[in-house]
């Protein structure tokens, strides 16, 4: 069985993706690592050269920057990795995720598990979406709670949306003519993907912000509604205490950038609607209406 790992990245220093970890977290279990590196001015490129991993094969691209609807071009980044992977499996890891040391041995059986097993089209993995520090997720709709991670190779997959999820095409000219593809068949992995979107400084997040919101809306839309300088982390509706463990390779990000962060000043915004549905889900664990890009088997 042969694994590739796939990603993409574009000057992962001056937004605070913790990209080395992130590669590194996946590596010991792939026998490939293919990651589009777009067009930098941060050294990410030299830095991910000088992990010196012979996996690690870097396809260099730049990134057209005209895509700002949907962020589109978040999903034809990922798509220029998947496209040129080689294993049966593709293991697909975001630069703001890490996966835990620990969980590294049951996702390599259930990948040898399923292997010959036509039907199982990717693993579905739960998400700890972190945010304000590192001593805290969300826990409400505004966060995904399970996305694919892992892909059967060879059966025309790709990246879909803004790289959410992926889907089934029944040829690449369907692809190419936006043709919607199949929801994929998959087995639920009890193994988290460790989320770090949203734990950077505040003047940092919100720079992130600006960024990321440029690929979906234009000028206008970002200067009207990202304003400040730092990012307010207390406009939330609600977060949960994290007291599990984060992965060894995150201890010296976490070390150096956890900043306080005083969970009794969130503003719990919540619409009456809202609320009605996160009490729902919080009592009997049904989110009502859940987005779901897969099939479970």
């Amino acid at each position: 069985m042969k694994v590739s790992g796939f990603s993409y990245i574009r000057n992962g220093f001056t937004f605070g993706y913790p990209f080395l970890q992130s590669i590194q977290s996946i590596l010991p279990i792939c026998d490939e690592f293919v990651i589009a590196v777009g067009n930098s001015t941060d050294n990410t490129r030299e830095a991910i050269v000088n992990l010196r991993s012979p996996k690690i094969k870097i396809i260099d691209t730049v990134w057209d920057e005209s895509l700002r609807e949907g962020g589109k071009i978040f999903a034809q980044q990922c798509n220029v990795a998947l496209n040129q992977i080689t294993g049966d499996w593709g293991f697909h890891i975001q630069a703001d995720e890490v996966i835990h040391e620990n969980d590294l041995d049951k996702i390599y059986k259930a990948m040898e598990k399923y292997k010959d097993s036509s039907k199982v089209e990717g693993l579905l993995f739960q998400f700890l979406n972190f945010y304000g520090n590192y001593d805290y997720t969300g826990n409400t709709r505004r966060w995904h709670r399970k996305e694919i991670r892992v892909i059967r190779n060879h059966l025309n997959i790709q990246s879909y949306r803004d790289s959410q999820g992926f889907r089934k095409y029944p040829s690449t000219e369907a692809f190419n003519n936006h043709h919607k593809g199949f929801k994929l068949q998959v087995k639920q992995l009890d193994v988290p993907i460790y989320h770090y979107s949203y734990v950077r400084p505040p003047e940092l997040m919100q720079k992130k912000a600006r960024y990321f919101n440029s690929f979906w809306h234009d000028d206008n839309w970002v200067e009207s509604n990202i304003k400040g300088r730092e990012f307010d982390y207390y406009q939330v509706d609600d977060l949960k205490l994290f007291t599990g463990t984060h992965p060894k390779l995150m201890s010296e990000v976490i070390d150096r950038e956890n900043l306080p962060f005083d969970i009794s000043k969130i503003k719990h915004n919540f619409t009456l609607r809202e609320r009605f549905l996160f009490l729902v889900e919080k009592y009997s664990g049904i989110r009502i209406g859940e987005y779901k890009n897969y099939i479970l088997i």
